[in-house]
């Protein structure tokens, strides 16, 4: 399949190029960085070996001709994708002002979503994010209503990011009744790869008293990978929203006790879980939808770290 990443220099986006190259698709990869004129090193990674054009997605015209106007040599479908993963935003607020992020992530997803249908694409993989909950950048105190969350808990959003990941999967509905477009929009939690384990998840790993409003969920970018792989193959109609997030908590702390302990006074209904250090979100949808599971643990990163 030919496949576009969009983000294709960050986190998600690096992990998704090399999970469809690697299951063999062809890809093309897009970002806000320039293009490189030499000849990619032998040895260089696999995101620097693939097709690679440099736009800004908050522009319309940028979009249209990426999505549907690139040439790729005389006679040719130029720019028809048969799938676009749409892994580019403005990763968290508090590094750019309010307006900035959820101008350019509502935009970029707007453009995208819009090119998609205007060029038949036949399917988009939409990355959301578990903030559409309205959880982890609330100016005031908001709990779920129930751990281990699912797909089903309502949306209260209030920061800019978390408002531009949800109204991006409402987008992603319009755009499904409107169109033959058939979106998946993964809901991946806190992304870790190998550089960043150490620096995220090992201080959180050491203190029993860490805060995690998504009961220290948090998601291998390989992992994520794989499920990107999955849901750019898959036949499922219309539009799904699917959570991605690892089997364990951080630090293999026990979801319920660790729950009641720092957060003695939210009104958050503790749910059975299948394991004691099970994570806060509950990725079963992820399993009936796609055949997805998570392979990795902070375990494999973090061997020396004291477990909570």
């Amino acid at each position: 399949m030919r496949i576009l990443v969009t983000g294709a220099r960050g986190k998600v986006g690096v992990a998704a190029v090399e999970a469809l190259v690697a299951a063999g698709h062809t890809v093309t990869a897009t970002d806000l960085a320039p293009p490189s004129w030499n000849r990619p090193a032998p040895d260089a990674p696999v995101g620097e070996q693939v097709p690679y054009v440099s736009a800004d997605l908050g522009n319309a015209g940028d979009v249209y001709a990426l999505i549907g106007g690139i040439s790729e040599g005389e006679g040719a479908k130029a720019g028809r994708y048969d799938v676009v993963v749409h892994a580019a935003a403005i990763p968290a607020p508090g590094s750019h002002a309010p307006a900035t992020v959820f101008t350019n992530n509502i935009g970029a997803t707007f453009n995208v979503v819009e090119a998609c249908v205007r060029w038949g694409v036949p399917r988009l993989v939409n990355i959301s994010s578990e903030t559409a909950t309205g959880f982890h950048f609330a100016e005031r105190p908001t709990y779920p209503a129930y751990l281990p969350l699912d797909e089903e808990h309502p949306c209260t959003p209030s920061d800019p990011y978390g408002l531009s990941k949800f109204f991006g999967e409402q987008l992603c509905d319009a755009a499904v009744r409107r169109s033959d477009l058939n979106v998946l929009s993964l809901r991946p939690t806190w992304v870790q790869n190998a550089a960043s384990y150490p620096l995220n998840l090992g201080p959180i790993v050491d203190d029993p008293s860490a805060p995690s409003l998504t009961g220290w969920a948090y998601i291998d970018a390989d992992d994520l990978g794989d499920a990107i792989v999955l849901a750019a193959t898959s036949d499922v109609p219309g539009h799904e929203v699917v959570y991605i997030a690892a089997a364990d908590t951080v630090g293999g702390r026990d979801l319920h006790e660790s729950w009641r302990r720092v957060y003695p006074d939210a009104p958050t209904e503790l749910r059975p879980v299948s394991r004691p250090d099970a994570g806060g979100i509950d990725c079963s949808k992820a399993k009936r939808l796609l055949g997805w599971e998570p392979k990795r643990s902070w375990r494999d990163h973090l061997p020396g770290t004291s477990q909570v």
